[in-house]
C-alpha cells in the first residue's frame, strides 16, 4: 500500500484504540463495516493521526470492505484478548431492571437472534447484536458491548414474529439493528452475566416448552473456544491472500485465551436449550432469575 493511498487512524473499540495504517477509503465503507465491528460505532469514524507514530498495524493492499472488516475484526480480538477480555460470537442482552446480562451461544442458523427477538419483547435490552465483547477480569464476567448489527434469517424470524412485518422478497439475512425496539447500544457499564444460554430453536412453529441441560465442563470449555475465536475463523475473499486471520494470534496469545476459558469454564455455568424461541426466552430468563436470588442469598 503507497504512502498516498493509506493513511494512520485511530479505531475505538469501547474505549479501547486500535492504531491502524488504513486506505483512504476506509471512512467511506466505515458505516457498513462498524455494525460488525465489535464495539464501534458507525457515527464515530476513525480519525486521522501523525504519521510518526509506533505500533501500528497496517491493513494489506488491495483489499475490499468486507475484507477489511473481517481484517479489522481479528485485529480487535488481539487487541481486546491483551485486556482480558474475549469476543464471543454470542448475542447478549440486559434484563428489564438493568441487573444482569444473558448470553446466548450457537452456531449460525442456530437461532440466537430469535430467542433474542423473544427476551426483546419481554423488555430485554439488547447490548450485542453478533459479537459480544466479554471481560474476564473481575470476580464475575461482564458484558462491555459488543456489535451493533442485528442479523437475522428472513424465513424464520417472518415464520416466528410475523408482527415484525419483514417483506416476503429479499435477502436472506437481514439487519433488525435499526429497529428502535432492537437498537443496539453501548451499555455505559460492564454489565454481570446472570446466565448463559447454547440455544437450539427447533423448526416447528408448534414446538414444545423444549428441553434444557447444563452442559458439563469439558463441553463448556470447547463451546467457549468455539466462540471466542469467531473472529480468527476467517478466510479473506482475496485471490492473493496466503495469511489466515488465525495466524494473528501467536502462541502466548492462545494461552492466554485458553487461561480465560477455563476461568470461564469454572465461574459459569452453560445450559443448552431446545424449543421455540419463546420458550427458551422464557428459560433463559428464569436462569437468570435463579441467579440473582443465589447471588443475594449468598451475600446475606
Amino acid at each position: 500500500m503507497s504512502a498516498t493511498g493509506s493513511r494512520p487512524v485511530a479505531v475505538l473499540s469501547a474505549g479501547r484504540l486500535l492504531v491502524v495504517e488504513a486506505p483512504l477509503t476506509l471512512p467511506t465503507w466505515w458505516p457498513q463495516i462498524a455494525p460488525h465491528l465489535p464495539g464501534t460505532a458507525a457515527d464515530v469514524v476513525p480519525s486521522r493521526l501523525p504519521a510518526a507514530l509506533t505500533g501500528v498495524v497496517r491493513v494489506p493492499g488491495g483489499l475490499g470492505p468486507q475484507d477489511v472488516r473481517r481484517w479489522l475484526g481479528a485485529h480487535l480480538h488481539r487487541m481486546h484478548l491483551e485486556y482480558g477480555t474475549l469476543c464471543v460470537h454470542a448475542v447478549s442482552l440486559c434484563s428489564p431492571d438493568g441487573g444482569g446480562a444473558v448470553l446466548l451461544l450457537g452456531g449460525h442458523g442456530a437461532g440466537k437472534t430469535l430467542v433474542a427477538l423473544a427476551l426483546a419483547g419481554s423488555g430485554w435490552r439488547v447490548l450485542a447484536g453478533d459479537v459480544t465483547l466479554l471481560d474476564c477480569t473481575g470476580p464475575v464476567p461482564a458484558v462491555l458491548g459488543g456489535t451493533t448489527a442485528m442479523l437475522a434469517r428472513r424465513a424464520p424470524t417472518r415464520r416466528w414474529f410475523p408482527d415484525l412485518d419483514l417483506d416476503s422478497v429479499g435477502p436472506p439475512i437481514v439487519d433488525l439493528g435499526g429497529r428502535a425496539e432492537l437498537a443496539v447500544a453501548a451499555p455505559g457499564r460492564p454489565v454481570p452475566v446472570s446466565a448463559v444460554v447454547v440455544a437450539d430453536v427447533d423448526g416447528d412453529p408448534a414446538a414444545s416448552d423444549g428441553a434444557v441441560e447444563l452442559l458439563d465442563e469439558h463441553v463448556v470449555a470447547t463451546v467457549w473456544l468455539r466462540a471466542s475465536g469467531h473472529l480468527l475463523d476467517r478466510l479473506l475473499a482475496h485471490e492473493r491472500d496466503t495469511m489466515p486471520l488465525r495466524s494473528l494470534e501467536d502462541a502466548p496469545a492462545a494461552r492466554h485465551r485458553l487461561g480465560l476459558i477455563r476461568a470461564l469454564t469454572k465461574a459459569l455455568p452453560v445450559h443448552a436449550l431446545w424449543g421455540s424461541p419463546h420458550a427458551i426466552a422464557a428459560r433463559a430468563a428464569r436462569l437468570a432469575v435463579d441467579h440473582a436470588e443465589e447471588s443475594h442469598d449468598a451475600l446475606r
